[in-house]
Formats: C-alpha cells, structure tokens, sequence
C-alpha cells in the first residue's frame, strides 16, 4: 500500500513539473523576439527598388538643381539664339521685362529636365544592363546604344521644351502668361504642333548622350587622384562642366535651328535644312554670327553640366 501511494506522489510531481515546464517554454517563446528571416525577406525587395530608382531619382535632383541656379542665363542665350543679338542687348531686353518676367517660363523647364535627366542617367544604367545580358557585342557599342535609346525616350518630353521657347519669347508675351495657356494655345493645331522641332532635338539628345556618357568616364581618369570627398566633389564637377562645354559648342547650330522652329505657332513645318539655310541668309553667311551667344552657351553649359554631374555623383553615394 505504501509502494502504491509513492508512486502515485511520484506520478503527480512529474506531471505538475512536466507542465511547469511546458508553461514556461511557451512563456519564453511570446517574450523571444521574432525572427527577422521572414521580415529580411520582405524588406530585401523594397532595398532592391530603391536600388534600381537611385539613377532616376539622382538624375532628377541634379536637374532641379541646375535649373534652379541657371535659369536666368539661360534665358539671356535664348534671346541670343532666337534673335541673334549681343550679350548686352539680351540683358537689357530682360531688365525692361521687369524682375517679374524673369523667371517666367521656368515651369516647363524644371518639369522637362527633371524628367529628362532622370530618364537619361536612369535608362542609360538600365539599358547597359539589360543590353549587355542580350546581346554580345563590345561593351563601348552597348553603351552608345543605351545613350542613343535614352536620349531617344528624351524626346518623348519634346512638348515641354516646345512651351519653354514660346514662353520665353517676348513676341507671345501678349498671347499667353502661363504653361497652361501656352499648352491651350497649340491644342487647336493638333499634336504634331506640340513635336515642332522634333528632328534637332532627336538628334542632339542622342548624339551628345553618347559622347556624354563616353567620355566622363576618361576625362575624370585624367585628373589628379581625388583623396577627400571634397576633391571627388571638385572633380566631378569639372568633368561634367567639360563635357558640357564642349557638346554645347558642338551641338550650339542645332540648338539655333531648333529654337527658330519651335517658336513659331502654326503655318508649314519646315525641314531641318531649310531652316538652317533661311537662318545661314539672315546672318549674312558669316560662322561667327550663327554662333552669336555661344560664349555664352560655353559658360552656362560648363555651370550647368558642373553642377549636374557634382550633384548626380554625391547623391549617388549618400543614396
């Protein structure tokens, strides 16, 4: 009798421990802190998209940027290029404008650049890529055909460009005061009248992406050795104002043919030769006036494509 009742003491104090036991192993469990597999997972793609975005998003910044800081001086050359006058007359022409006007006509810009760039540094990175894993040719054909692609998609965004040069040009400041009247204004005329221009701006986007793209690489090689952020910064800015330089010069009669085209409303679209030959007349044959406002261009291109490429290349390492 008392071997039965041992046993059955025993019998109860395993089974309460036993219970003690698997009440505190699920106790310890709750208060574990969760795995983070599952959670890693799910951020992982989220890291990639950003990832992926960066070009798109440092393209975008930079653009805003520039515009922001060169929009004045931009729009002296503009009047150079439509009118073919001098640095001082242009001037004079926007202080009689007034404060007000000067920076009318920036929406289209800022709207355009910043989706342009975006799609040019962004496109170009992911078309290398996506070219390279297709197709086996030398890596230096596979970049020029993404910078060709992306100066192409570019174009898309021609409109914008389009409504800048109308704004920009006193003659149709009685017309329109806004992007959207401007926008209005050439609705009736169709679609097409949005794309006036549409062959010089093909040709320049495409062109100046592959020497762009083709040549920053190199020209920053050749520059003393950067050891600081600071000197990273600097060299990168002069790499971009380089280049920018340079394509502005080169591509400076295209630009001349294309603001002439785009700042008419209406009326018969002319070929891209006969323009260039109806402008060649009009400054009397000579280079050196076709190239009014080049000196210009030269600096504000070297601003311009400075900061752009500053700013793209330190975003891209904080992002």
């Amino acid at each position: 009798m008392k071997i039965v009742l041992k046993l059955e003491t025993w019998l109860k104090k395993s089974f309460l421990k036993k219970i003690l036991s698997n009440t505190m192993d699920s106790e310890a469990h709750e208060k574990r802190p969760p795995i983070l597999t599952s959670s890693k997972q799910d951020i992982a793609p989220h890291i990639a998209n950003v990832s992926e975005m960066r070009h798109y998003l440092c393209g975008c910044c930079a653009a805003f940027n520039n515009i922001a800081i060169t929009f004045p001086i931009q729009k002296v050359l503009f009047r150079q290029q439509l009118y073919g006058i001098k640095t001082r007359d242009a001037v004079l022409q926007l202080r009689r404008d007034g404060f007000r006007n000067l920076y009318r006509g920036i929406l289209p810009p800022l709207m355009q650049k910043t989706t342009t760039l975006a799609l040019m540094f962004g496109l170009y990175e992911d078309l290398s890529c996506l070219l390279r894993k297709h197709i086996s040719t030398p890596e230096f054909a596979t970049r020029s055909l993404a910078a060709v692609l992306a100066g192409t998609t570019e174009a898309i965004f021609t409109p914008l460009e389009r409504v800048q040069t109308l704004l920009q040009d006193h003659k149709h400041h009685d017309k329109f005061t806004n992007t959207y009247q401007a926008f209005k204004a050439l609705k009736c005329h169709g679609i097409r009248e949005y794309y006036r221009g549409l062959v010089p701006v093909l040709f320049r986007n495409g062109f100046s992406n592959v020497l762009f793209f083709g040549l920053r690489g190199p020209i920053k090689e050749h520059l003393p050795t950067a050891t600081t952020h600071s000197a990273h910064l600097v060299n990168d800015f002069i790499c971009g104002g380089l280049l920018g330089a340079m394509l502005g010069i080169l591509f400076f009669p295209v630009n001349v043919v294309k603001t002439r085209m785009q700042s008419q409303i209406g009326g018969e679209f002319q070929s891209f030769p006969k323009v260039f030959q109806k402008i060649w007349l009009e400054r009397d044959r000579k280079l050196t006036n076709l190239f009014r406002g080049a000196h210009l261009n030269y600096h504000r291109s070297l601003i311009s494509w400075g900061i752009i490429n500053a700013t793209y290349e330190f975003l891209l390492k904080i992002i």
